[in-house]
């Protein structure tokens, strides 16, 4: 595991002048108020309405290496909420997640690295889910990557505004390297691998031993693997990506996912050799 956080030695009120959201003479006022009233630099800065809580957070994230977005920022699409608002109860409910992830799954043997997200039908919040818990991971300080296995409805290209002629479809089928693996360079520690063109043979290539082949490898680069898959009601993808990758989550949408499909996609993954690790009430 890679998990350490080194804090920047670099002060609070340099980060934010540097940011353009502090001016030096703003700074000074501030740093003379924390003194007189024994506060840190940035409570003081609060306290004179110089900075806002948002402004003290960018900072601070930035001081300890957390790398967030802010809202507005194109990095990445609006929906993938870890990278912009990391206060909110949505972002804590997926840091609990992943805290249960890496107890369960992660943790509990050295080479459990790749974990699918399923579930049974489109529009559940599948992909959201993936996107979000692999920038958690990555905040945790954990190399992470997210592959989108969904070759038949890609989405993380999307949320992550990359390019998607080049991926996953093509290193399987030998016409692409790891130069379709793409570092999404705000956020430190976080690396994405697109679907790449729409094959004809989407379940072919995923049951092919490349795809193995290609798990394994990626597995001594990093140390989460959260793999994006196609509705599991659909095809049969989804439990051949969930085989190899050895285990899965499974998403339900509150108010939605029908329970008959949930147990239908449950009893499919553990069939298929899979271990399921939990179930997710998602609501977005």
């Amino acid at each position: 595991m890679n998990a350490t956080v080194s804090p920047n030695p670099r002060a609070i009120g340099a980060l934010l002048i540097d940011a353009g959201r502090l001016t030096p003479e703003k700074a000074e006022q501030a740093l003379r108020f924390a003194r007189e009233k024994n506060l840190r630099f940035g409570d003081a800065a609060l306290q004179l309405g110089l900075i806002t809580a948002e402004d003290l957070d960018f900072a601070l994230a930035r001081q300890f290496d957390y790398a967030y977005l802010r809202p507005g920022d194109d990095v990445v699409a609006d929906e993938v909420v870890a990278a912009f608002a990391p206060n909110t109860p949505a972002v804590e409910a997926l840091r609990a997640l992943r805290t249960q992830l890496m107890l369960r799954w992660f943790g509990a043997e050295a080479g459990n690295k790749a974990l699918t997200i399923v579930s049974p039908e489109r529009g559940e919040g599948r992909s959201w889910m993936a996107a979000n818990l692999a920038v958690v991971f990555s905040q945790l300080g954990e190399r992470t990557l997210l592959i989108d296995a969904d070759m038949r409805h890609p989405r993380q290209h999307t949320l992550f505004r990359l390019d998607n002629r080049l991926g996953l479809s093509a290193v399987l089928t030998g016409r692409g390297g790891e130069e379709s693996i793409r570092r999404i360079t705000p956020l430190l520690g976080l690396s994405v691998l697109p679907a790449g063109a729409t094959p004809p043979n989407a379940q072919e290539l995923l049951s092919r031993p490349a795809f193995t082949q290609l798990l394994t490898h990626l597995q001594t680069r990093f140390d989460v693997i959260i793999i994006d898959s196609p509705a599991a009601t659909h095809c049969a993808d989804a439990q051949a990506i969930a085989a190899r990758a050895g285990a899965a989550v499974l998403v339900a949408r509150k108010n939605l996912s029908p329970v008959s499909r949930l147990a239908f996609t449950a009893q499919a993954i553990t069939q298929a050799g899979a271990q399921l690790v939990g179930s997710v009430m998602n609501e977005h």
